[in-house]
Parts: structure tokens; sequence; C-alpha cells
């Protein structure tokens, strides 16, 4: 973003209504010049406005929504929804949670579930907010977000499709992802989503990226555990996303031994007591550094009146943090769940050697 872009949407954030933050923002849209490339060598992290430095990353939300489209993989398109009301309805969210110190969202809504690389594009330029979509795709909710090739095609071939979009750009644009994201429902793993998980372990050794995988219940997870170790795949590349619904805590610490991520999303008002029990028990058991927290918040649903209601991202800071707090962590602890953890989770340390086949 150019600076007197950035420095009128700054003012208007500060001083003005959210109708006047987006009035501001809307006038600083420009063509995304992008933030400036990570330096040869180091970690990096894909962001919809290029690659940046994963120290850069700074407060990081690592799993939230902008949109979502549950009409299913044959019906998917950019046609049912307006991107400019998209915009009105999301970007003041957006100001609301960069007004509050955070500097990355990681928007984790895979293709034919309302992906839409361009929209994040335009709403990190005027929000200021570095922004990372993904590949892969969704096979929870009853496999309604799962293409119909992908039943009909090897591991490989998908695997093939992922690591062309990283390597080429997402449907011919020069946006990036920044990490699989794979939807799983509970264990036993089902051909399909066992099929998903090869995929993805395909494609993290050809590109690096991260496997941040919506895994239906601790079963599901120490399966997905096995399939990536046999296919050589360490399991710090495992995001084991909603590990919150998992009733057993020493599943999730098990798999924090194994030395997966433990995502702990859904951070709400109704959640609150739960996730902070959460934490503090992985802490006890010295497993912090595996932890990620977020909200799965948001989101503009296609299909309901006026994107129907848009949760907002500001609850972690709000009230999470301050309670996580009063529970005894230390500052040094909520950067690590907050700032170290996502750096290290999110970044790619080498390019690929070779495309998957």
């Amino acid at each position: 973003m150019k600076r007197r872009a950035f420095l009128a949407l700054s003012g208007a954030a500060v001083a003005g209504s959210a109708a006047l933050r987006v009035q501001a923002a809307e006038a600083a849209v420009q063509q995304p010049a992008g933030p400036p490339a990570a330096a040869g060598g180091a970690a990096t992290v894909n962001t919809v406005r290029g690659s940046i430095d994963a120290s850069s990353m700074g407060t990081t939300l690592v799993h939230e929504h902008v949109l979502v489209d549950f009409g299913g993989a044959a019906t998917a398109s950019r046609s049912r929804y307006d991107a400019d009301a998209v915009v009105r309805t999301a970007l003041p969210h957006l100001v609301e949670v960069r007004e509050r110190g955070c500097r990355t969202v990681v928007e984790c809504t895979p293709a034919y579930l309302g992906r839409d690389p361009q929209l994040l594009a335009r709403l990190s330029e005027a929000s200021g907010l570095q922004i990372v979509t993904n590949t892969g795709y969704y096979g929870a909710a009853d496999d309604i977000a799962i293409p119909k090739h992908a039943y009909d095609e090897t591991p490989e071939r998908i695997a093939a499709r992922w690591t062309a979009e990283f390597e080429e750009g997402i449907e011919g644009t020069r946006i990036r992802p920044g990490f699989v994201k794979i939807g799983v429902e509970a264990g036993p793993l089902s051909a399909i989503d066992r099929k998903l998980v090869e995929a993805g372990a395909l494609t993290h050794l050809a590109t690096g990226l991260t496997l941040a995988i919506h895994t239906g219940d601790g079963r599901a997870a120490h399966e997905i555990l096995g399939v990536l170790e046999a296919s050589g795949v360490s399991p710090q590349a495992y995001i084991w996303v909603h590990a919150q619904n998992e009733t057993d805590p020493a599943s999730r610490a098990r798999a924090a031994e194994r030395g997966a991520w433990v995502e702990l999303d859904g951070v709400s008002p109704k959640t609150l007591d739960a996730h902070v029990a959460a934490v503090v028990d992985l802490r006890a058991r010295k497993r912090l550094d595996r932890v990620l927290v977020s909200q799965d918040a948001g989101w503009y649903h296609v299909g309901e009146a006026n994107g129907g209601h848009y949760r907002s991202y500001a609850y972690l800071f709000d009230s999470f943090v301050p309670a996580l707090r009063a529970a005894g962590l230390a500052e040094g602890e909520i950067r690590t769940l907050l700032v170290e953890n996502p750096a290290r989770a999110f970044s790619v340390k080498r390019r690929p050697a070779s495309k998957a086949r």
C-alpha cells in the first residue's frame, strides 16, 4: 500500500465510525503492490500480497474466515455473491483487529467452499493486515466441498494440482497459498479422507507447506499422524485443527508429544473457560510450544441475507488474552501463543526440489 493511502486509512480507522473506515479503506484500494519479499534463505510465509519473512508475521490469528459458501462443490461460484458487499461487511472487522495489534490473519476457507484470493488481496490492501490463503480440499461436512475429480484421481494427481498453485499461483493469479487446508471427519478415516491426507503429504514434500487439517476427533488425529509419518512427513508439519473438540486432554498432549501442532480455535464467550483450561493443561504438560489459538470467527455467509451474522475477530484480544493472564500465563507465554508459534507453524524453510507427480 502506498504511504499516503495507508495514512489515510489509519486516520479514518482511529477517528471515524465503521462506515467512515470502510469508505476511507475503499478509497485506498489499488492494485496490490505487496509486502517486500523475504530475504533469500530465510523462513518465509506466502501472503496474498507476496512472500514475507516468517518473523514479520507478528501477532497472528491462525484460523479465521472472511467468506464461506456451503452450497457445495458443484455450485461453488463467485457469481453467488457480490464482492463489494463482502468488502463492506468484512473490512470493519479486519480494521478493528488491526487496531488491536494483530498483523496477520490466516484465512482458512478452502477451494470449493468460498476461497477467493483476489477478494482477500483487496481486503489485505485496504486493512493493512497480512492475509494468508491456502490450497487443498475440504472433506468434512459430509464431503459437500470435495470436487468430483478428487474421487477419481490418485493422491499424486491431486497433489500435483495443489503444488501447481504453490508454484504458479492460484487460478491464474500471482497469489500463492501459504499452507494446505484439508478437512476430514472423525476417525477412522474414510477412503476419500485418507486420499486427501496422502495428497497433502505429497504436497508438503514438494513445497514445504504446512498441513492444517480440520480433524473430526482424536482418533482421526492420530491416524493422520500415522499416514504422514509413513509418507516421510514430520508430525511438525501437521496442525490438528479444532483440537479443542477432543474430549480427552491426554490425546491432545500425545499429539503434541509426537510433534503436531494442537490448534485450540473456536474461542468465544461460550467456550472461554474451556479454552483457557485447555491451554493451562498443555502448559502444565510443558507443551505450550506446540499450541495455537484462534477463533474460527467471521464470516460472510453466502446465501444468507446480507451475509448473515459476522462474528467479530476481536474477542480473543478483548477477553481471551486477559483470561489467560488471570489464569497465570506470563506475557512471554502469551507471545509464544500469538507470535512465536504461528511463525514457526506456517514458515516454509526451503524451496521445492521437484513437483509432485
